[in-house]
């Protein structure tokens, strides 16, 4: 694990040796060249995002949960996926969990010699109560990170499902996850700087997960995000836009579906979609596992003994 040498994230990038002389709209020019290279990259590696999404689907649909496990820079890529989730998809805080080597205070200030501890990566997943349902994906651009490592090896022990995020060809972390992703990024424009195009290559990764996964757990109609949790002035106008374009009926009508719903839109899409009350709107909805365009076609196909 020592050698980092033969890292091509650690690779000095000969397009931007010259980097400290250039002004400094060149310097932006060079970065966002560079920047524009890590769409592509992820590209080469979306059949194996593909095979992520599709199991940790399966593993959510029987009560798993998606722990991202990282230090510095992709342990905080982590907890901002994380913590996106509920105010996107409703989704419980537990649901998405992140750790972050060093704890919690790491996300602000960096905590020297944490990724090297790895009975604290065990230790924060006994904490959490992982068990094989849950799917840990272990963030590293290095692909060799200590307390990644030992979190993907403990979460194998017992077996829970695991993926590796890494920014290396054959990774070490690759040899700790059944699956194992590996998006190529190249060397950064400032050498081994890795919260540059490895993090940007890992966000994108992380948002296509989530976002791929909930989809398919029932929490979109269209493109529009119907699960979202109302809990404010903003969110209870989107609730009623949604309800609007999906529809067209008036804005008065959207809230009067919303207040019966408290603001559950799914609920309300069925309501006014089949004409059936919220209770069998929600009885259709559980028998769909959450996708509103089954659940109205089960309502239209059982209709006659509503």
């Amino acid at each position: 694990m020592n050698d980092i040498s033969i890292l091509k994230t650690e690779e000095r990038n000969e397009q931007s040796t010259n980097i400290d002389t250039l002004s400094i709209e060149n310097i932006l020019k060079m970065i966002n060249d560079e920047d524009s290279t890590v769409a592509n990259a992820v590209e080469q590696v979306i059949p194996k995002i593909t095979e992520a999404v599709d199991t940790i689907s399966e593993s959510l649909k029987k009560g798993g949960r998606i722990i991202y496990v990282g230090a510095g820079t992709s342990g905080r890529i982590g907890i901002m996926d994380s913590v996106e989730c509920p105010p996107t998809f409703s989704t419980p805080p537990e649901l998405v969990q992140a750790v972050i080597a060093g704890g919690d205070n790491a996300f602000i200030e960096a905590v020297e010699g944490a990724e090297d501890d790895m009975e604290l990566a065990v230790i924060e997943l006994i904490k959490r109560k992982l068990c094989s349902l849950d799917i840990v994906i272990g963030i590293t651009a290095s692909g060799r990170t200590p307390f990644v490592i030992s979190a993907l090896n403990y979460a194998q022990s017992i077996d829970a499902k695991t993926i590796s995020l890494s920014s290396n060809k054959n990774s070490l972390i690759s040899d700790y996850a059944k699956i194992s992703i590996e998006v190529d990024t190249g060397p950064e424009i400032l050498t081994g700087s890795t919260r540059m195009k490895a993090a940007t290559a890992h966000k994108l990764i992380l948002n296509m997960i989530t976002t791929a996964t909930m989809i398919k757990n029932g929490k979109v109609y269209e493109n529009l995000m119907i699960d979202l949790h109302a809990s404010n002035h903003k969110l209870k106008e989107r609730a009623k836009n949604i309800l609007m374009t999906i529809t067209d009926i008036t804005k008065q009508d959207a809230e009067k579906y919303l207040e019966k719903t408290k603001y559950d839109v799914k609920s309300a899409l069925v309501m006014i979609k089949t004409g059936v009350s919220f209770e069998k709107a929600n009885y259709f909805i559980d028998r769909a596992d959450g996708l509103v365009k089954t659940a109205i076609d089960l309502v239209n196909r059982n209709q006659p003994s509503l």
